[in-house]
C-alpha cells in the first residue's frame, strides 16, 4: 500500500512541477519516503531559488533559513527531507520565488570597482537626475545611478567581474517577463556577490560578447553608443524582505595605488586599472593567462 502511495505522490509532484520564469522545482520521494528536491535552470544565467514552507509533517527541515539557493544552468540537487522513521511519509506546503539576483546579498560597501572607461584616460563624473524606463513605467522609490561623460565610440570595459546576463541592443524582443530591465543599449552582468550591473548607454558585439560568459574586470565589453556621450551604471539587487530593488552606491579606484572613493562631480579622474584590482576576483590560471 505504501508503495502506490508514493508512486502516486511522486506523479502528483512531477505534475505539478513549479514554473517561475525558467526555473522549474520537483520533489520525488524514494523508496523509503525521504523527499528530495531538486531544480533545473533552463536559463544560461545563474538564478536565485527562494523555498519557503508553509508547515511540514513526519520530517525537519535542516536547511539555513531562509533558504536562498544559487541555481547554476542545469540540474541541481537541493535537499532532502528526510522521514521521521516512528512516522508516515513527509507531508508540506512550500512557496516558491524565483531572482534573478541574490535577495539577500552580502554587498561589500568597499569594493574596488575600476572605472569602465579606457585606462589614462581622463574622465568627469556626473549626477544622474533620472533613469526613467529602467523599471517598465515605474521609478523605484530609492535608487542610486553613476554617470560618467565620454565619446562616443569609446570603449566600456567591466567594473568587476561578472556573467553576461543580458545584451540588449537598439530595440527589444522576445517575452517582457523574461526582460531584467527595460533599457535598450544595455549591458547587465551577474556579479560574484550576486548583485546586478547595468552598463546602459552601450552598444556590444554580439560575436564577442554573449549571454552565459564570463567577463572579468578590465576586459572590454562593448563601445559608448549614446550621442550625449554618457555612460549610466546601475549596482542593484533584488531584496527578499522589502520586495523591492536595492541599489549599491559603488566605491571606483581613482589611483594607480588602488584607492578608491565615492566619485565626486567637480573634479576629473583619471582611469587607472591596476592589476591588482583587476586580479582580486580571478582565479591563480585566470590571472596568467589574463593579466600580463
Amino acid at each position: 500500500m505504501i508503495r502506490k502511495l508514493l508512486l502516486f505522490l511522486t506523479l502528483t509532484l512531477i505534475a505539478g512541477i513549479t514554473k517561475a520564469q525558467y526555473l522549474e522545482v520537483q520533489a520525488n520521494y524514494n523508496s523509503v519516503g525521504d523527499c528530495m528536491f531538486t531544480a533545473t535552470n533552463n536559463a544560461k544565467v545563474p538564478m536565485f531559488l527562494h523555498i519557503n514552507f508553509a508547515d511540514l509533517e513526519n520530517t525537519t527541515f535542516n536547511e539555513p533559513l531562509p533558504y536562498i539557493k544559487k541555481v547554476a544552468p542545469g540540474f541541481n540537487s537541493l535537499f532532502t527531507l528526510q522521514r521521521d522513521l516512528d512516522a508516515d511519509i513527509p507531508r508540506f506546503n512550500y512557496d516558491i520565488e524565483t531572482f534573478r539576483s541574490n535577495p539577500t546579498a552580502e554587498v561589500d560597501p568597499d569594493f574596488p570597482y575600476l572605472i569602465p572607461l579606457e585606462e589614462g584616460k581622463s574622465v568627469s563624473f556626473f549626477d544622474v537626475k533620472s533613469i526613467d524606463g529602467f523599471w517598465r513605467n515605474e521609478t523605484p522609490d530609492s535608487w542610486f545611478a553613476t554617470g560618467f561623460k565620454a565619446a562616443p565610440g569609446d570603449a566600456v570595459f567591466a567594473s568587476r567581474n561578472g556573467i553576461v546576463a543580458e545584451v540588449v541592443g537598439v530595440s527589444r524582443s522576445g517575452e517582457s517577463r523574461y526582460w531584467y530591465h527595460t533599457w535598450t543599449n544595455s549591458i547587465t552582468l551577474l556579479q560574484p556577490d550576486g548583485t546586478l550591473i547595468c552598463y546602459h548607454g552601450v552598444k556590444y558585439n554580439p560575436e564577442q560578447l554573449v549571454v552565459g560568459q564570463k567577463v572579468f574586470a578590465g576586459q572590454k565589453i562593448g563601445e559608448l553608443a549614446n550621442k550625449n556621450g554618457e555612460l549610466i551604471v546601475l549596482i542593484y539587487h533584488d531584496s527578499l524582505f522589502t520586495k523591492k530593488l536595492s541599489f549599491v552606491i559603488p566605491q571606483f579606484v581613482v589611483n594607480d595605488k588602488g584607492e578608491t572613493e565615492i566619485l565626486n562631480a567637480i573634479k576629473p579622474y583619471i582611469v587607472n586599472h591596476p592589476e591588482a584590482i583587476r586580479g582580486l576576483e580571478m582565479t591563480n590560471r585566470e590571472k596568467r593567462e589574463l593579466i600580463k
